[in-house]
């Protein structure tokens, strides 16, 4: 039988085959599941990719609620992975929801019926023009900024310069690859994203949120305040408040007006326009502050906290030990 004294196997008669790389066809394969799992999964709250969809400037899927959890959320930041793992992944790219573009995808719905006689129904998501399946299978890319989705042959053969659906205008460099396969093709996107920094823009092509508009406001003031010393000094004196003779100039008025509204109206930028995200962050929010009360409840319950005592007594030891002490004293001249 062997290993038994007698005999001694060797290596070669143990290893029968040597460890050899994996083929063309594996690799493939291999590939074509990694691609599979990301068209269906949120790699950050590791659920279905339902809509609405958003895409960061490498062409990553997520769900937008868990977005919106990941900006909103602190280190505990429930119904997503941990704040290490989300930023391993997403390498900074995303600060804000300025960073991601919402996709439209043209949706098919598919009626399944089960043989319980259940009836489901699933959609499937297609390009406008090809009429195909957009998924693993498929190589796929969508526009900025209005997001429509299509198949990337669609795109290549046409080699127009407005988009399909909206009619909104677009350039080559601006044609975003879902998922790319190739490094040359991440690095090509991520190159782009660097240069939109340098302009001050940031992937949507929307202004990023810089010092360049403060400092526009900071030059608007000081205009203004220049204006005001130039009347001054030469009419030698201040003008009264109610004085009507000295009317104001464009840039005295615009700053008037925004001093007497920063007080009683909350600035545009603070405020959500789109009314769907608007809906997606309260609802966030809502959950996340549900959350903390459950979480306070649970701290002022009297059955939780009668397990854990933290008085103790005079002798050291506490009368009303925990269930994890319970039974068991320390003589109090014991000494070891």
């Amino acid at each position: 039988m062997g290993n038994d004294g007698g005999s001694i196997p060797t290596r070669r008669e143990l290893v029968r085959e040597a460890a050899r790389n994996p083929t063309t066809a594996q690799l493939k394969e291999t590939q074509r599941e990694l691609q599979e799992h990301f068209w269906n999964t949120c790699p950050l709250s590791h659920k279905q990719l339902m809509r609405p969809i958003v895409s960061d400037c490498v062409g990553n899927l997520f769900n937008k609620d868990a977005v919106l959890r990941y900006l909103l959320s602190g280190d505990e930041a429930e119904g997503i992975s941990s704040k290490a793992d989300c930023d391993e992944f997403l390498c900074g790219r995303v600060k804000s929801l300025r960073d991601v573009v919402e996709l439209k995808f043209e949706v098919d719905t598919e009626h399944l019926q089960h043989p319980a006689g259940k009836h489901e129904k699933r959609e499937r998501w297609i390009c406008p023009v090809t009429a195909k399946q957009l998924g693993p299978n498929v190589k796929s890319v969508y526009l900025v900024p209005c997001g429509h989705v299509f198949s990337e042959e669609a795109v290549r053969q046409l080699k127009g310069d407005r988009c399909l659906q909206c009619d909104e205008p677009y350039t080559s460099e601006n044609v975003i690859l879902i998922l790319p396969t190739k490094e040359s093709d991440k690095q090509q996107l991520i190159e782009r994203n660097q240069k939109l920094a340098e302009q001050g823009l940031t992937h949507s092509l929307k202004k990023a949120p810089g010092s360049k508009k403060r400092k526009k406001h900071a030059n608007g003031d000081a205009v203004a305040a220049t204006a005001g010393n130039d009347s001054t000094s030469k009419n030698g004196k201040e003008p009264k408040l109610g004085s009507i003779s000295t009317p104001l100039t464009r840039q005295q008025s615009v700053t008037a007006g925004r001093s007497n509204t920063s007080t009683s109206a909350p600035k545009a930028s603070s405020t959500i326009k789109n009314a769907a995200t608007a809906m997606l962050t309260a609802r966030v929010l809502e959950e996340e502050k549900e959350k903390k009360k459950r979480r306070r409840l649970m701290g002022n319950n009297d059955n939780l906290s009668s397990l854990f005592t933290k008085e103790s007594g005079q002798d050291g030891m506490s009368k009303n030990t925990d269930f994890m002490t319970r039974g068991f004293t320390l003589p109090a001249n014991s000494r070891h």
